[in-house]
């Protein structure tokens, strides 16, 4: 069964023809700032089992000097996946239906957390990213 996924006002939908895998929940200053939360929760995806059913105009994205980036609804300001080289490669956890039978295994970069957040006590954390 396909897992699909939409932004916060439905105008933008995609479906996943595959599992998620390696979920992990990013605490850096940018994922903070990105995410407006403590920290982002995504998922990879292949990027040949992506694929926009709807609303695929209404993307706009931010890509750095390396060609990773991020995909936003210009409507609602949806975080909806992260992109490298223009080709979807994860997608964040919070526009995913459904319950996408996958679990964040980890939390990065918790060395720079904000100093308001509490981490649960026995889930695996990396100061920085993981080795």
């Amino acid at each position: 069964m396909p897992i699909t996924g939409e932004c916060f006002c439905g105008d933008i939908k995609y479906q996943v023809n595959g599992k998620l895998r390696d979920a992990k929940s990013c605490h850096c200053s940018r994922c903070r700032k990105a995410f407006n939360a403590q920290a982002s929760a995504s998922a990879f995806v292949e990027p040949d089992e992506f694929v926009w059913l709807s609303g695929e105009s209404q993307l706009t994205s931010f890509v750095g000097k390396h060609g990773y980036g991020l995909q936003f609804c210009k409507k609602c300001g949806s975080t909806l996946c992260t992109i490298h080289n223009g080709k979807v490669f994860q997608v964040t956890l919070g526009c995913v239906n459904g319950s996408p039978d996958i679990k964040i295994g980890q939390h990065i970069f918790v060395g720079s957390k904000a100093p308001w957040e509490i981490i649960p006590k026995g889930v695996i954390q990396f100061k920085e990213g993981p080795k």
